[in-house]
């Protein structure tokens, strides 16, 4: 008991240690959604991109800026080379050599080199090229914020639909239960037959099937919805839209007639990147064929010795410097310059290919997510009107059945019906959302690269 007792204080402690380290959230849609855009973890990468792709211009840019490096450098002959010299020099036998050794044992140097590009073809095509990689990482980033966007409306959606569908089960697995009871002591009674009884157990082992997995289906609708906002999937959140608000704020037919900008849509954008890299690399490879120009200046100094005296006052140090210009002039490559020529052409061919194929799709896709849209808010209100029916039809089959006027297989008939409907009726709402959100990316109406 004083070991429990020992071990109480400190389980309490780290309970809520761990308590107090799970944040709560609560979001509309709306705030889910700019939520997600500054914390998804595609969203942060695609953000990351674009200041690679900054780095990257510049890093270009600074090649045709003055370069600047230096060299230090210390050598000690430990053997020094020896150079034969004729005799005859300091007064030897003809025919013979004298060794001598040149220099000091050891030396220093330092040199100072400044490097300056005066004309390349290939530096220009370059900071061209790399205004253009800048470019499509803005738009590739605009696509995730745009996908990110539909994949959050559409969990959001999927989390209210599951809870949507657990409380309508319960309410239908009570009703069962309370039928079930009532025609249970009526058979009991002799005033029904046992098939009245085995109909609707079958049918609560079915609702009862229905509310375990619509439960799972949430815990994971949860768990997708935190990922995607790029929380911790143990992390509680509470939804303050409904799912029935949603679905009557997202019906809107004007953007029905909405015209589509190509220039505006993400896709044309990021396909339009593609032939304009193209291009440049064909004018890079053209550009290989024109001379390079550039020019530099050094300054050095050296000492000489025989002992480390570099660093004495008296160590006489030699000065030097040379100012020059380099110029490189591409004469003849067997062809291998033209064939890269001819590759990008090709290259280029293809892109501008592929964006004609770009166009076409959008404009398919654009009329498949009106017609998708259309359909939705057309069957989201049948289906309102399908429910009402239903309820009605089963409504009056449990008066018919409990006057015995109905069969028990009628009454599963009218509530199968109606447990149908309601399914059905939730997915519509849905249904009119998630269409509506695919529409809004093919026009990029939220332009989110802006906000």
């Amino acid at each position: 008991m004083r070991k429990i007792f020992i071990l109480l204080p400190i389980v309490l402690i780290a309970t809520t240690s761990w308590a107090q380290g799970q944040k709560n959230y609560s979001f509309s849609l709306e705030e889910a959604i700019t939520f997600a855009l500054d914390s998804n973890y595609t969203a942060m990468n695609a953000r990351r991109d674009i200041a690679i792709a900054i780095k990257k211009k510049w890093e270009t840019t600074a090649t045709g800026l003055p370069q600047i490096s230096a060299s230090l450098a210390y050598q000690n002959n430990i053997k020094q080379p020896v150079v034969l010299l004729p005799a005859e020099i300091t007064g030897g036998d003809p025919g013979t050599f004298t060794p001598v050794v040149f220099g000091t044992k050891q030396n220093a140097n330092a040199v100072a080199t400044l490097n300056q590009l005066i004309f390349d073809g290939s530096y220009l095509v370059g900071l061209q090229a790399a205004r253009a990689f800048l470019d499509f990482s803005e738009n590739a980033n605009e696509k995730t914020q745009l996908e990110v966007r539909k994949g959050i409306i559409n969990a959001y959606g999927s989390v209210l639909l599951s809870e949507e569908l657990i409380t309508i089960f319960e309410k239908n697995k009570t009703n069962l239960e309370k039928n079930l009871f009532e025609t249970k002591k009526i058979f009991e009674n002799g005033l029904a037959e046992e098939e009245a009884v085995e109909q609707l157990e079958i049918t609560l082992l079915d609702i009862e099937t229905q509310l375990n997995n619509a439960k799972r289906s949430a815990s994971i609708a949860r768990q997708m919805f935190n990922v995607g906002l790029g929380i911790p999937t143990e992390s509680t959140v509470v939804f303050t839209d409904g799912l029935d608000a949603l679905a009557d704020n997202n019906i809107q037919l004007e953007l029905l007639q909405s015209d589509l900008s190509l220039e505006k849509n993400v896709d044309y954008k990021i396909a339009y990147n593609l032939t304009e890299q193209r291009s440049l690399e064909m004018k890079l490879e053209k550009s290989r064929a024109l001379p390079t120009l550039s020019a530099f200046i050094n300054y050095g100094t050296q000492a000489n010795s025989d002992s480390f005296t570099f660093l004495n006052g008296d160590q006489i140090w030699f000065q030097s410097s040379v100012v020059g210009v380099n110029m490189n002039i591409p004469i003849f490559s067997s062809g291998m310059r033209s064939a890269r020529t001819q590759q990008s052409r090709i290259a280029l061919d293809q892109a501008e290919t592929q964006l004609k194929e770009t166009i076409e799709n959008i404009r398919l896709e654009l009329n498949t997510s009106r017609s998708n849209y259309q359909f939705a808010i057309e069957n989201f209100g049948n289906s309102k009107k399908n429910l009402s029916l239903a309820e009605r039809i089963e409504g009056k089959n449990q008066v018919k059945f409990t006057e015995g006027l109905a069969t028990s297989f009628e009454l599963r008939q009218a509530q199968t019906q109606l447990y149908s409907a309601q399914q059905q009726y939730f997915q519509a709402m849905l249904e009119v959302i998630s269409s509506k959100a695919n529409l809004e990316t093919v026009l990029n109406t939220p332009q989110l690269r802006n906000n």
